[in-house]
């Protein structure tokens, strides 16, 4: 068996994933005319996916968010359970916060809106290839705000004891922010987040602001920061 080529090994091999025929005749030949890219397959449907993985062995897959028999996020989701998948672009028409968000929960690495200019698109191809991520100029503003409500989201469910407002306090707290930085986060008075974390202690039992950051850490929230005494 002769051993692989370390050119052919270097080229970005792309699976595309859209249910329009032009659409794909168009993004490969963009793709195509860089060199280093090549587009080794193409589908139109969720269920086509893992049988053109295994296939054409992509680098890249580029997928649409709607698709005939179902959502390009089930595809994410199935690929991204499997061992080494591919990264995956998504390419579609949709800037719709929740789509972006559930992208990135389904561990899609990069995301982009049709319309992107041909130069953005390569630049995400070989970004995502290389193992990085990548967002489009309409839609990276809004990552941080996102991934934050979505904390906030978790915080309140998994504390159902606690406030909107608490449970918000409590992700600043695990994140590791002092009483003066959360008061300027949420524009509020030091002592009204004094008040919220005298609450929140009482009704999560602990007597401590360790304590109190141990128990949401342990449920996933924050990042890992230590924490100022209070």
């Amino acid at each position: 068996m002769e051993p692989p080529d370390p050119v052919s090994e270097r080229v970005v091999r792309v699976l595309i994933v859209d249910d329009h025929p032009l659409f794909r005749e168009g993004l490969k030949a963009a793709l195509e005319s860089a060199e280093g890219i090549v587009v080794v397959a193409e589908a139109e449907r969720v269920a086509e996916v893992p049988e053109a993985v295994a296939r054409s062995r992509p680098t890249v897959v580029i997928m649409d968010l709607s698709l005939p028999d179902g959502s390009g996020l089930d595809a994410v989701r199935h690929l991204v359970a499997q061992e080494a998948p591919p990264p995956v672009l998504m390419l579609t028409m949709s800037d719709d916060d929740g789509n972006l968000l559930a992208a990135l929960q389904a561990g899609a690495r990069g995301y982009l809106v049709k319309g992107a200019g041909r130069e953005e698109v390569l630049h995400a191809v070989r970004t995502v290839a290389a193992g990085g991520a990548v967002f489009g100029g309409e839609v990276a503003g809004r990552i941080t705000a996102l991934l934050a409500g979505a904390r906030m989201r978790e915080a309140g469910q998994l504390f159902p004891e606690l406030t909107a407002r608490e449970a918000e306090v409590l992700d600043l707290v695990a994140r590791g922010l002092d009483n003066r930085r959360i008061a300027r986060e949420l524009v509020v008075a030091e002592k009204t987040v004094r008040n919220h974390i005298t609450h929140i202690f009482e009704k999560l039992h602990v007597a401590t602001r360790a304590e109190a950051v141990a128990r949401a850490r342990d449920m996933g929230l924050g990042d890992g920061r230590t924490s100022p005494d209070r």
